[in-house]
């Protein structure tokens, strides 16, 4: 493959031990919702400058090896007015980028939807690799109720994650495929599960039909948990053996990194169903790893609230929570350590 090379320097850098991917690529709409929570008017400059603090917080690079970007950002500068792509790379973190372009009803799958963005992808790219970029993301969202997913929407969901994915090789991007089960919905754990295998099935036949190259691949997908609006919440060895027993049944060995989106748990649910997995399955084929946004963020931005004095504090608090994500890659993860951190 002529980008061979360029795509293995690139899984080198995001697949690292101890490291995760952070995601802020939030859209407008969804990160002027978490502002308005906190306080704070979602304009250009906020939004500058809360991710430039996040990007610069002091010691970052030892737990966050990639951040993936939403396009404004990418053609934002810091205060000194280095361009945000850049503040990652001197940190030796990969700026990746967000290139879905939002979901849509699917035709005659009444609940299921698909994402666009696929016309004009490849012209895309190259302009976000001029910026900086060095991989991409891709969502798609499968909703649980007695009828959904359909297979239909299973199916094209999964086809719409492959053609992004063969695209983002040829460019010379390795893609993180993102296929979310929601939490919403008061479904069973178990009922979770199964959605979950017949969604990685589809989606990892429709990777080898497009000839994707699974070793330059990055997937990201939901944990097995039971829906939100059923209680009581799943413990995380219940999650872990859950989730790595549908994972066996369905991702090849030659995917290096599988790393969970955290999808509406909270930062230390989140933090202690990722160390379940690698504390109770530290021989899994797969890096068992984290590519979380509001788990990662949330308490960093009740630390700012949009004021530059709080900067230090909010930079802590992320510090933090990216410490504790670090330590759950490797099963060292502990409440006694989340207290004493």
């Amino acid at each position: 493959m002529k980008n061979e090379d360029e795509l293995q320097s690139t899984i080198e850098h995001l697949v690292q031990r101890g490291k995760g991917i952070l995601a802020a690529d939030e859209s407008e709409p969804t990160i002027a919702k978490r502002f308005k929570a906190v306080g704070v008017e979602s304009t250009e400059a906020n939004r500058r400058s809360y991710r430039s603090l996040l990007f610069t917080t002091p010691g970052a690079a030892e737990y966050i090896s990639g951040v993936i970007l939403f396009e404004e950002t990418l053609g934002q500068t810091s205060e000194d007015g280095t361009p945000l792509p850049e503040v990652l790379s001197r940190q030796g973190i990969v700026p990746g980028i967000k290139v879905d372009k939002g979901k849509i009803p699917l035709a005659h799958a009444p609940g299921d939807e698909v994402t666009q963005g696929l016309d004009g992808l490849a012209e895309r790219l190259r302009t976000y690799k001029a910026q900086g970029a060095r991989f991409a993301k891709w969502r798609e969202v499968y909703s649980i109720s007695v009828q959904n997913p359909t297979h239909l929407g299973i199916k094209a969901n999964a086809e719409m994650l492959a053609r992004y994915a063969a695209v983002c090789q040829e460019e010379g991007f390795v893609p993180i495929v993102e296929p979310e089960v929601l939490i919403d919905g008061d479904h069973t754990l178990e009922r979770c599960f199964e959605v979950t295998e017949a969604v990685l099935h589809a989606v990892f036949h429709a990777l080898h039909r497009h000839r994707v190259i699974l070793e330059y691949t990055v997937l990201k997908p939901s944990m097995v948990l039971p829906g939100k609006e059923r209680p009581p919440k799943a413990r995380p060895e219940q999650v872990a053996a859950a989730t790595v027993k549908v994972l066996r049944r369905t991702v090849p060995a030659a995917v290096p990194s599988i790393n969970f989106l955290s999808g509406g748990q909270g930062p230390m649910e989140a933090t202690a169903n990722l160390n379940a997995m690698n504390a109770f399955f530290p021989n899994s084929p797969w890096e068992l790893s984290f590519s979380y946004g509001r788990a990662l963020q949330e308490t960093a931005l009740h630390a700012w609230v949009g004021r530059r004095e709080n900067s230090a504090a909010a930079q802590q608090a992320f510090y933090k929570r990216a410490k504790l994500n670090g330590l759950a890659r490797l099963g060292k993860y502990s409440s006694e350590i989340e207290q004493s951190v």
